[in-house]
């Protein structure tokens, strides 16, 4: 792993109303990390991902990719095409077949020509087993496949991060591994990953950052090793407690 800073996040804050969602967020991701998020739903994971992509404006604090504060972005498109996102509903077009989907991002925000970016999405569905069905539209995928064209069009604009937001929360079990099984791959190949996730498993084997959110905040964080084999606060023990024995 790196020491190159690529993102940075400084007392970082989210409200909805008179809601604190997110309180006073301090973390920062170095190149090639793979950090897995962790904790309750409703304590802030997704919130903090959104964010992270501009999908949501903070309230407080900054967001520094590679050393510069996003927040005051004015070009998102060309921002998210660095920082893409895998979202837990697919998020497909759903009137474009699987090579169709992985094409557009490119085109329209990369100005890639057709023909480069035909190459590229092949070369992506290949790499996430998804050769066989390029001319499938979403509908006549399975949940996992649908992932995995998801991923295939995230990694087809070339991204710096990727963020997964639970990207196996609306699949069944038996897919749940598929896509596991392909964000592994990414892992070893040294893309730099943010990934919000109850596969407790997963986090524990493949990512080198772990960070257990509860209440709006980052109440621990540190190596899998130090997460999920000694940690320091009893809240962090409490929610681990049930996957005591995986």
């Amino acid at each position: 792993m790196s020491d190159n800073k690529i993102i940075e996040i400084k007392h970082l804050g989210k409200t909805f109303g008179k809601n604190e969602v997110l309180k006073d967020i301090n973390f920062e991701i170095n190149e090639g990390d793979v950090t897995c998020i962790i904790g309750a739903s409703g304590s802030g994971k997704s919130t903090m991902l959104r964010c992270i992509n501009l999908l949501e404006t903070p309230t407080a604090g900054e967001i520094l990719f590679k050393g510069s504060d996003i927040t005051k972005e004015k070009n998102v498109a060309a921002y998210r095409a660095k920082v893409g996102m895998c979202f837990q509903s697919f998020n497909l077009f759903s009137n474009m077949t699987a090579l169709k989907n992985c094409m557009v991002g490119p085109m329209k925000v990369l100005k890639k020509s057709k023909q480069e970016a035909e190459q590229d999405a092949l070369f992506f569905l290949n790499k996430v087993g998804m050769g066989p069905y390029i001319k499938a539209k979403p509908r006549q995928l399975s949940g996992g496949q649908q992932q995995r064209v998801a991923i295939a069009r995230a990694l087809a604009m070339h991204p710096d991060v990727l963020l997964f937001d639970e990207p196996t929360s609306a699949l069944d079990p038996q897919m749940v591994g598929e896509v596991l099984e392909v964000m592994k791959t990414l892992a070893k190949e040294g893309l730099t990953m943010i990934i919000v996730t109850h596969e407790m498993a997963f986090a524990r084997d493949v990512s080198n950052h772990v960070v257990y959110m509860q209440d709006g905040v980052i109440w621990e964080e540190g190596t899998p090793q130090e997460i999920f084999g000694d940690p320091q606060k009893q809240e962090t023990k409490d929610f681990l407690s049930r996957f005591i024995n995986m």
